[in-house]
């Protein structure tokens, strides 16, 4: 059986954020899909296999990234999500965790820590 290589989407309105995020997760051999908001995300998953996770930019125009993950933890399909952020607000975090999301970065992102909170959120401890 030939094993998958896992599949990380990334959802971020930054453009350059996309593409070197992009470029990290193909780099570290992950399949990587970027969109440009949370609608785009929403109108693939018909077409498109599920993402073993998905990053999450959280302030997005539109609907938030905490918009986001709360409607796919209410309505699915269950995610493991990291949730990034370039602004931070007090207590966000604790909110972003306590909707379900895997783990909470802030921006400028370190590589090695988002490659090992993808891989914590894809293969969690027993």
């Amino acid at each position: 059986m030939v094993k998958t290589r896992p599949r990380v989407a990334v959802v971020d309105d930054d453009e350059s954020v996309r593409k070197a995020l992009q470029r990290l997760l193909r780099a570290s051999d992950l399949d990587a899909d970027t969109f440009a908001s949370a609608q785009d995300f929403l109108a693939s998953l018909p077409h498109a296999p599920l993402p073993d996770c998905l990053v999450l930019d959280l302030q997005m125009p539109g609907t938030s990234g905490l918009d986001l993950q709360r409607q796919l933890v209410r309505t699915g399909p269950q995610v493991p999500t990291v949730v990034i952020t370039g602004h931070d607000e007090p207590g966000m975090e604790a909110r972003c965790l306590a909707a379900g999301a895997r783990a909470y970065l802030r921006k400028p992102l370190e590589a090695g820590k988002l490659l090992a909170a993808i891989q914590a959120a894809i293969d969690p401890a027993p």
